[in-house]
């Protein structure tokens, strides 16, 4: 049903243009490619019109009037990217999204991205001008599915771009640009390895030719496999690590109170034991990834090009589930017989048995169910097909219809079904056949069952129509034609997730609830770019042009919003330019927002899983730290009574969802920057460029850390809402249950500045090679700042790291500055790179706490031969010096945060590329 209105879409929006352009279609050639830019962002080209990254005008040079960093083919074949994520760490305008080490969540091995720390949310993401298709309910882009081989360029755009391509694109765009003109045929192999594991390998193969004399065709294949590398093998992360109960059990017997363990070996103990599993959960996560791509152009007239795309990827990881990778652990008081054939002495004298039974509480984990994993497999699909020519040689119109779809399926091993159909505890069965005293029980096994979790399908309709060109067959001012582009975009969004009846029901160990969903919603908007010279060639100005764009947006879910965009591009000579924007924009809420219903995973999680540390701090009141009458006020028992960062004592549920009551959230953007090209300097470019993003209504959830800290320590009143958001049990006082759900609460604050830099000149001293190119771009925060709630304090995030000082829960570490720099030493057919990746000093953001994460530099150094004609090598060590990643005593994943810094180690690649 959806593939025909998706085929209707195309066909309606066609032929409605198609009849409306035929009387006046003029026998021109050459179509501008309206979803594709140019190389360089301020490179100048000639007369054929082209479009720009955060515009549908075509215009004659790259003068975008908002602030675009790219990043081209050539530096991503010297990277030897095997996926976006490759690259995509070193720049310095992305935070760290998921990536390959994020587990215990529900992207189970997918790569977002994250423009500016403000949320992988708030980044849309591109392919060829047009959106590519979310993975996930939260409009989160799984860039694994894009190619790295098959890129031509990547432009990010900063300041929002709402008015030009709609919701989402809050803190900016990232634009892919692909190559869809390839001619021949290219080969490429490449290999990364590291100590330990985390190797990965891949090949690709890439056609492209001529169709006749009338059109061209490119397709793509690609493999990529990356081997998993473990906790255990990198001595940082087995610090610290979590405790959860004894693989060998503690026993207490009920009547009297007696305890007595069993250690790792099996030994009888009287000393209450833990265990710690770290050293097998998956540091860097493996994936198998397949992807095949086709796109195509052909003239079917003159006037008239039909082009398409079609993409697939299937990925392929193994990771944690969202609870995390820990053995199942029970908790629960069971009957031993007396006559139990694996009772020792010790044990008989530590029981008391009435009627021939001990009433027995075990706390054990079942490592012999393993730890838990989660395979996930993911199929994105993403189908394109356009036509589009000329209504005069100066006004061009382009239609597509744009279908994707996501579907994953993932299988959880390690857990199990906690009651039989009776509802009697399974394990309770077994107590008395099988030897729980001690670990390597056999007969423990039969708990497990896989369990299918998060089947999830995501898909999204898009049908565009835009008529764009300048006024130049009518009319022009004294500085020239006007530009425009007038056009109507439809979209849709539909997903679905089902589950086991055992997640639905929350029946399993450590999977808590996740109840079905079945969502949609669809939005209509009509947008319009103008583009107005006002003075070309007079004094200090060599060209002066003003730019506007609106939107008006009609969302099913919730209601019409307008966007609108001011720039001025400023040229005042060949050597310099000045360019600024003023926007607005709107995210609307997705479909995990507004439609997400709640579902849980255990409390103790935030305290067993790495990923979800953060989020939880302890009781202020039995730390100490609590406002004493606050604390007897709701029930809290006394400092120091009980350990509130244990597993056993959190027995509750943490719960989270969608809220129906979302609304969208709204900012404005400012954008000021520089172009300097001196002609005094040949080759030397520099831009600088200011940015200031003012968000509010900013969905958000109150995580228990804050919930506590507002309520116990910095205002602890009785009214106060947050004191809510966690509960404790009624009899025992111990914190049970968190409530982070979906609301609009934020407001969020960024300024700060871009800066490029590229210099290249012949050698100097006469030292061989043809030249040095210098480069480097740096991203400057000057002001970042988080309310999360009216009643918490606003929070200063500029070059903070913690839980805090993360808008989306997921890069959690904000610096101030960040840069990465090149120097790159060219012969005729070889060159050098030595690079430095920067990330800025960073200070805890925990309520209290001097912590510091000093500034690290990581350096790469790469190598690009060509042995032969149309043969090229290339080798290179990425992290040269084996830099570890810091260690703070406020720590995320695996005692650091691997969103941000390199967790792999040193590791040494090649690549090799042939081309006919």
């Amino acid at each position: 049903m959806k593939i025909r209105q998706f085929c209707q879409l195309t066909a309606g929006s066609a032929l409605a243009l198609i009849f409306a352009a035929m009387p006046q279609m003029a026998v021109a050639q050459g179509i501008a490619d309206a979803g594709s830019a140019s190389p360089q962002p301020d490179e100048a080209v000639g007369n054929e019109g082209i479009v720009v990254t955060g515009s549908r005008i075509p215009r004659t040079g790259l003068t975008s009037t908002s602030p675009v960093a790219t990043t081209t083919r050539d530096q991503i074949k010297l990277d030897r990217a095997q996926t976006i994520e490759d690259f995509s760490v070193k720049l310095p305008q992305l935070a760290g999204g998921n990536n390959n080490s994020f587990a215990g969540s529900d992207a189970f091995g997918a790569q977002t991205l994250d423009l500016r720390n403000l949320g992988q949310n708030r980044t849309l993401v591109l392919i060829n001008g047009t959106r590519a298709t979310p993975f996930s309910f939260r409009n989160a882009v799984d860039v694994n599915a894009i190619p790295a081989s098959l890129i031509k360029q990547v432009d990010i755009l900063t300041g929002g771009a709402a008015a030009v391509y709609g919701a989402d694109a809050v803190a900016g765009v990232v634009n892919f640009i692909l190559n869809d003109e390839y001619d021949g045929l290219e080969m490429s192999g490449s290999y990364k390895a590291a100590n330990g594991g985390g190797s990965s390998f891949g090949g690709s193969l890439t056609v492209g030719g001529r169709i006749g004399d009338r059109g061209h065709v490119v397709g793509y294949l690609d493999y990529t496999q990356r081997n998993i590398l473990r906790a255990g093998e990198r001595d940082f992360a087995l610090l610290r690590g979590a405790q959860v109960p004894p693989a060998g059990g503690n026993f207490t017997d009920v009547s009297s109170g007696r305890t007595f363990s069993f250690d790792e070996g099996g030994n009888f103990t009287l000393t209450p034991q833990t265990s710690n599993f770290t050293a097998q959960y998956p540091l860097i996560q493996p994936l198998k990834r397949y992807n095949a791509s086709l796109f195509f152009k052909y003239d079917l007239l003159d006037q008239v090009e039909l082009y398409g795309r079609g993409m697939f990827s299937n990925v392929r990881t193994t990771g944690s589930s969202r609870s995390g990778s820990q053995p199942v652990f029970v908790n629960e008081v069971v009957g031993i017989n007396e006559n139990n054939p694996f009772l020792t002495a010790q044990i008989r004298d530590r029981l008391t048995f009435v009627n021939g039974v001990a009433q027995v509480r075990v706390n054990r984990s079942l490592a012999e169910l393993g730890i838990i994993t989660a395979d996930t497999e993911r199929d994105s699909y993403q189908g394109q097909v356009g036509l589009r020519g000329e209504i005069t040689p100066a006004i061009r119109w382009d239609t597509y219809g744009q279908y994707g779809r996501v579907s994953e399926k993932t299988t959880i091993h390690g857990d199990g079904i906690r009651n039989d159909a009776s509802g009697k505890s399974r394990f309770a069965a077994l107590v008395n056949s099988v030897d729980i005293f001690g670990p390597g029980a056999t007969g423990l096994d039969a708990l497990e069952t896989q369990i299918q979790s998060n089947n999830r399908i995501r898909e999204q309709i898009v049908g565009a129509a835009t008529i764009s060109g300048d006024t130049s067959d009518v009319f022009a001012l004294p500085a020239g034609p006007v530009g425009f582009a007038l056009g109507y975009e439809y979209r849709k969004e539909n997903g679905r997730i089902t589950n086991d009846a055992a997640l639905t029901l929350g029946l399993s160990y450590r999977q808590g609830t996740e109840t079905p969903l079945d969502a949609s919603f669809d939005t209509n908007e009509f947008y319009g770019e103008l583009l107005v010279p006002v003075i070309h060639d007079t004094f200090l100005v060599k060209k002066l042009t003003l730019e506007a764009a609106y939107r008006t947006s009609d969302y099913s879910n919730a209601g019409s919003y307008d966007t609108y965009k001011f720039g001025a591009n400023w040229i005042v000579n060949d050597s310099l330019r000045f360019r600024g924007t003023r926007q607005t924009v709107i995210r609307a809420p997705n479909l995990g927002e507004f439609a997400g219903a709640t579902a849980s995973i255990p409390f103790s999680s935030l305290v067993t899983v790495p990923r979800l540390a953060p989020r939880y701090a302890g009781d202020p009141c039995v730390l100490g730290t609590g406002d004493a009458e606050q604390c007897a006020r709701f029930g809290a028992p006394p400092p120091g009574s009980y350990d509130s960062r244990s597993a056993a004592n959190l027995r509750g549920n943490y719960y989270f969802g969608g809220n129906p009551d979302i609304r969208p959230e709204k900012g404005k953007t400012f954008t000021i920057g520089t172009v300097f090209t001196p002609d005094f300097i040949p080759r030397l470019s520099l831009t600088v460029d200011y940015y200031d993003i003012n968000l509010r209504d900013a969905v958000g959830q109150i995580q228990p850390v804050d919930a506590l800290t507002s309520c116990y320590i910095s205002n602890p009143t009785a009214d106060n809402p947050l004191c809510a958001a966690v509960s404790r049990d009624p009899a025992t006082g111990f914190i049970r249950d968190g409530f982070p759900i979906d609301r609009n609460l934020a407001r969020i604050k960024q300024r700060g500045f871009d800066i490029g830099l590229t210099y290249s000149h012949d050698m100097p001293f006469g030292l061989p090679g043809t030249g040095l190119t210098w480069s480097y771009q740096g991203a400057i925060v000057t002001h970042y700042t988080i309310q999360r709630n009216e009643v918490l304090p606003v929070v200063s995030c500029k070059g903070r790291y913690g839980f805090a000082c993360s808008s989306d829960a997921v890069s959690l570490v904000a610096p101030d500055y960040r840069h990465r720099a090149s120097a790159t030493w060219n012969f005729e057919d070889f060159l050098v790179q030595f690079g430095w990746q920067r990330i800025g000093e960073v200070k805890d953001s925990a309520l209290g706490s001097n912590a510091t994460i000093k500034a690290q530099n990581y350096f790469d150094l790469n190598a690009s031969i060509r042995p032969i004609d149309k043969v090229t090598v290339n080798v290179g060590i990425d992290n040269v010096f084996k830099k570890k990643p810091p260690l703070p005593t406020n720590y995320g994943p695996f005692n650091t945060y691997p969103d941000t810094y390199n967790v792999i180690g040193r590791t040494f690649g090649i690549s090799l590329t042939v081309r006919q």
